[in-house]
């Protein structure tokens, strides 16, 4: 009998460091999101929620908001309702984060256009100036020493692109994006680099769902769209070289 109570007694004190090392890690991803990323975007940033497992290091985010740069009519360029994560364990006490795979399910895109410019194209050129030289931008340790990702296998699916906003926004089937050994080559990328290199991809992928649906639109709004999406393209051509 007294062998069952201090049994049960290990089991109860195990199970409570599990949850509060599962709420512990989840804090300092969510911590790490709401502080690094919006000095990437320039925007309004926010994470509500994180847990991982410190065993199996799998886990979920949920509830993330990217905001629109100023100057567009809706407030948010992109949101994600839950994103699956797998890390190795206790990786992310380190400098060099392993990450075997992030899959981000039924994402919903904002495709707002004004002439030849776009808020996503805008939101793509703040994270390519930020990882250009702002040091702020970086996720570090303690010390500062810049963090280092890999992650194995991303995987971006289901998602939707509204164009537009009000009474003649259009929602449209958005391609999925799959990227596989980022910053493995390199030996590990800081996070503005991951953050650019998935936008890069991300971005791609609402232009081309726009520019598939620019016939479908009125003709107004299809021509602004479609020279929106002509000038995203250029956009993200000058700034990572090669054909789109």
């Amino acid at each position: 009998m007294k062998f069952l109570k201090i049994a049960a007694a290990v089991f109860a004190v195990a199970l409570v460091a599990y949850f509060g090392m599962s709420l512990f890690l989840g804090s300092i991803v969510k911590a790490a999101v709401n502080r690094f990323a919006p000095r990437m975007t320039k925007t309004r940033v926010e994470l509500a929620g994180a847990r991982i497992s410190p065993i199996t290091g799998s886990g979920v985010l949920t509830g993330l908001f990217v905001g629109n740069p100023p100057g567009w009519s809706s407030d948010k360029a992109f949101s994600f309702g839950r994103i699956h994560v797998a890390v190795e364990p206790f990786s992310i006490f380190g400098d060099h984060i392993m990450v075997k795979e992030i899959v981000v399910d039924q994402p919903e895109f904002v495709y707002e256009t004004k002439l030849v410019s776009s808020n996503i194209g805008e939101l793509l050129k703040n994270i390519s100036e930020a990882s250009g030289g702002d040091p702020s931008a970086k996720a570090t340790t303690k010390s500062g020493k810049p963090i280092k990702f890999e992650v194995k296998h991303f995987l971006l699916k289901d998602g939707h692109v509204t164009l537009g906003v009000g009474s003649a926004a259009m929602t449209l089937p958005m391609p999925p994006v799959e990227l596989n050994d980022l910053g493995t080559g390199e030996g590990g990328i800081t996070s503005d680099q991951l953050a650019l290199a998935v936008m890069r991809s991300v971005t791609t992928g609402v232009v081309n769902a726009t520019t598939k649906a620019v016939g479908k639109i009125g003709s107004t709004m299809g021509a602004a769209a479609g020279s929106a999406a002509q000038r995203t393209g250029e956009d993200l051509k000058s700034l990572f070289g090669g054909k789109k």
